[in-house]
């Protein structure tokens, strides 16, 4: 797989009508905030002047993160293959191969992490959390049968198969209500808040839809593998396994939940018109980039180079 340079550029680049943001920094939690606004429900309010001018520049900054971002990833996707079961395989093989894969993070969160430093991490996992539900439902929306029915049977998943005790968003609050973490955007890294930002700008906008889908994808993929390091680590701390639910839950349910979309989702959607493998690969790719940026911020403020405490 090509190399890609080692992150997105950290200024704003300026154009007109762009973000005031002075750094990419400020722009991204001027985009965290757009967003928790535009889906938030209402009531008909009319919003007022001033709002609608920050809400121009979110979105304007919006699809200039998204352009640099796809510009970053182009090169890795070089060699995805447009047949179906060609695709599948590339695209399980992001596990091994693709970016922010394997990180030397986990391994050290789970045997090394003190209290404080896991409970950091989770501040900024939690702040940067999108909604899986959320995005899911706002994905399927039009997509092909098949696929639906798929992106239905995981949501349902995700909403406890309706019972509010087995939501999955709940469970990783209550986790956050242990540690006493309260989500804030002014203290959480940029990063973070870029991870969520990628899976909601795909999500909203219907020209990303199949982009969406691939980031959806393999958030399934490659989560359990991580979801399962961080079990370990809280169960080290002594975190009650009722709290600590949310992380072991994942590390078994999306291996399954994986397969299903992969021989459900992306392999029909493919077989359907072979021009979405591009889009559904550029997704995934931008998923994981975007998640490994936040682990190389993350093993920078804990001083691990190479996997070692310094």
């Amino acid at each position: 797989m090509p190399m890609l340079p080692a992150s997105l550029p950290s200024k704003t680049q300026r154009t007109a009508g762009v973000a005031t943001a002075t750094s990419e920094d400020e722009a991204q939690r001027a985009l965290t905030r757009f967003n928790r606004d535009r889906l938030a429900p209402g009531l008909g309010e009319e919003a007022d002047p001033q709002t609608r001018a920050a809400h121009r520049q979110a979105l304007a900054y919006e699809r200039q993160f998204l352009t640099l971002a796809r510009t970053t990833i182009a090169p890795l996707l070089e060699d995805v293959p447009l047949k179906a079961d060609s695709f599948i395989a590339w695209f399980e093989r992001l596990q091994l191969n693709g970016p922010g894969q394997n990180d030397p993070l986990f391994p050290w969160l789970a045997e090394h992490a003190t209290l404080e430093q896991m409970r950091w991490f989770l501040a900024q996992e939690v702040a940067g959390e999108a909604g899986f539900d959320d995005l899911v439902a706002m994905t399927q929306v039009k997509m092909p049968v098949r696929a639906k029915l798929e992106m239905a049977r995981n949501y349902w998943d995700e909403m406890g198969r309706g019972e509010a005790k087995g939501m999955h968003g709940p469970m990783l609050e209550e986790l956050a209500a242990h540690f006493e973490i309260t989500p804030a955007i002014e203290t959480t890294v940029p990063e973070a808040l870029a991870l969520g930002n990628m899976m909601m700008a795909l999500a909203t906008n219907r020209a990303f839809a199949f982009h969406s889908v691939g980031a959806l994808g393999v958030i399934e993929l490659t989560a359990p593998g991580r979801a399962a390091y961080v079990s370990r680590g809280l169960n080290r701390l002594g975190v009650p396994k009722k709290q600590s639910h949310y992380f072991a839950l994942h590390a078994i349910l999306d291996v399954k939940h994986s397969a299903a979309w992969n021989a459900e989702v992306l392999a029909p959607l493919v077989r359907e018109d072979n021009r979405r493998a591009l889009a559904l690969a550029e997704g995934a790719l931008l998923r994981l980039w975007c998640g490994k940026q936040c682990f190389d911020r993350y093993r920078h403020r804990f001083g691990l180079t190479g996997g070692a405490v310094h």
